[in-house]
């Protein structure tokens, strides 16, 4: 168990909700990313990337633009399992993000910010990566604007889609699709 989900198992009761406790390890193959809508007491879209045995993850309320230069703020939360990636459902009022969660895109991702690794790269605060998504190809850049680690203030990043063509923009929340299951927020909801 990766040290580094205490703060995530911290905030869940595996009693009431479905959420994965983080136990065992994903698949292989590259390192991954997904994105999933969260109807949780804002409607959101939540932003993960695989780094090393977690998917680092932000709260990005507008969704990720597939529109050159669009700056959307994204918001860090607690690191999640892998095996986050495939999770949908409901989880209970009450409960930490209670609400409903869809898969809206996932794939693959190749980093870009090569000097020092990847995860180095994060901690300074900028990383650029291509994904290789079923909807967000292309090359985007997350870049934090306010706060770190050490200072104490909210931290706060933008995620930037980089060069290419506009392709259409982020769906609407309410009527966009699951890339895994095909269902939207109220058929997730309505099912369990």
């Amino acid at each position: 168990m990766s040290e580094r989900l205490k703060e995530y198992r911290g905030k869940r009761d595996f009693h009431r909700t479905r959420e994965p406790e983080g136990r065992g390890a994903a698949g292989g193959g590259g390192p991954r990313f997904v994105v999933q809508i969260h109807d949780a007491r804002t409607l959101h879209f939540d932003f993960r990337l695989q780094v090393g045995d977690v998917l680092k993850s932000w709260s990005v309320p507008k969704g990720p633009s597939a529109r050159p230069k669009d700056k959307r703020l994204a918001v860090p939360t607690e690191d999640h399992p892998l095996e986050y990636e495939d999770f949908e459902g409901v989880i209970p009022a009450g409960e930490y993000g209670g609400g409903t969660v869809i898969v809206w895109d996932r794939g693959t991702y190749e980093p870009l910010s090569d000097d020092g690794g990847f995860e180095e790269a994060l901690r300074r605060g900028h990383v650029s990566f291509r994904l290789h998504g079923e909807k967000l190809r292309g090359s985007y850049a997350l870049t934090r604007f306010r706060g770190g680690r050490d200072d104490g203030e909210d931290e706060a990043w933008l995620l930037v889609k980089s060069g290419g063509s506009a392709r259409r923009d982020t769906a609407d929340p309410r009527r966009a699709r699951s890339v895994r299951t095909g269902r939207t927020l109220a058929q997730v909801a309505a099912g369990e």
